[in-house]
């Protein structure tokens, strides 16, 4: 037999530290992208929107009985007789720099009127969409285990409720029942008028949330109070996004649970909770995770007429007060949050996409 030296046959399926480190940065960059032109897109069809609309700023903000020269100032002050693509940039520059432009109803700055509207939307979404997971995905996964039964039964009915009824009905009889009838809640608003006094004058604001800041005040009347005014709204945005979390999981698990490894798993003798919870759910939170990151924005900017109906001063009663005094800058400049919202949450979907799946990472 003849010997000789043997090849050295080097393992290119294992990646580098080099090519990790481009990988790495190549994603980076077409992420980084990705969010520039999508943001891009949003400014530019705000934009467009904002000048096809047939509502004349300079007629909403001087009147009707301006003169020609005073509409003319102010048509120059707001640079209307520019190029549009110069508008555009204008408009541009001044978005990225966190200006929104200014209110033409109230005169004030629509980005400091955004910050003081937007944490009463984000608290009320958040409460609904944590409401949503902890109650949708443990139900989806009590409906596919149990496929048939009147569990699986009652979950996919209360998941149709959920998706047919209208929000404003419902609402209207949750305030008829609840605050009407038994009187379990509190009314509209966040506060009550002493409450709210006193979280305007006396307490600190911090984040703009009342639940956080009266805890972190430690004014715990404050917190109860707050409390009975949030829970039935955000239970109602929690019912909405536990109807469409609940239908996905059992969707996904259902499709799991007949895959090959879960026969392998039950044949081996392993607990049934091991299976599900451990093995069947790591596969299912990867899908998962964008469903509910779907549903979180969609709360954040399909909150109108829940806000319309309980008087809640967040965002999209922002932009719908707006809209109804031809206020468009203020429209847009909420539109353009709340798009910038939609695109972050993505983002973090994507992310934590990343961080659940090995298989994203090569």
């Amino acid at each position: 037999m003849r010997g000789g030296p043997v090849p050295h046959m080097s393992d290119t399926s294992v990646p580098t530290p080099d090519n990790r480190f481009l990988r790495l940065a190549q994603q980076i960059g077409v992420g980084l992208l990705t969010l520039s032109i999508t943001l891009l897109g949003l400014l530019l069809v705000t934009f467009i929107i904002g000048r096809v609309v047939p509502i004349d700023p300079v007629l909403s903000i001087v009147g009707e009985r301006a003169t020609e020269a005073q509409m003319q100032a102010v048509r120059d002050k707001l640079g209307l007789d520019l190029p549009m693509w110069q508008q555009f940039w204008i408009y541009l520059r001044d978005a990225v720099q966190g200006d929104l432009g200014t209110s033409i109803r109230t005169g004030e700055s629509i980005s400091s009127e955004v910050a003081r509207y937007f944490p009463a939307t984000l608290e009320l979404a958040t409460l609904g969409t944590i409401f949503g997971t902890l109650v949708g995905v443990p139900a989806g996964v009590l409906a596919a285990t149990r496929p048939g039964s009147i569990a699986d039964q009652i979950v996919r009915v209360v998941g149709l409720m959920g998706y047919s009824m209208p929000v404003f009905w419902l609402g209207l009889i949750g305030l008829l029942v609840f605050y009407g009838q038994l009187d379990w809640v509190a009314g509209p608003g966040r506060l009550d008028p002493t409450y709210d006094m006193m979280m305007e004058f006396t307490l600190t604001s911090y984040t703009g949330m009342i639940l956080i800041d009266s805890a972190l005040n430690g004014a715990w009347d404050v917190f109860a109070n707050a409390i009975s005014h949030i829970v039935l709204p955000a239970g109602l945005l929690g019912y909405v996004s536990m109807a469409y979390i609940s239908r996905m999981t059992r969707s996904f698990m259902m499709n799991e649970l007949g895959q090959e490894y879960i026969t392998t798993a039950r044949v081996k003798g392993m607990p049934e909770w091991r299976v599900i919870w451990v093995h069947a759910m790591k596969n299912v939170l990867v899908p998962l995770i964008t469903v509910i990151a779907l549903s979180y924005a969609y709360l954040l900017e399909g909150s109108v007429l829940t806000e319309t109906i309980f008087a809640w001063p967040g965002l999209g009663s922002y932009i719908t007060d707006a809209l109804f005094a031809s206020d468009m800058p203020a429209v847009l400049g909420g539109t353009v949050v709340v798009g910038v919202a939609f695109v972050t949450l993505n983002m973090a979907s994507d992310i934590l996409y990343r961080l659940v799946d090995p298989r994203a990472r090569t």
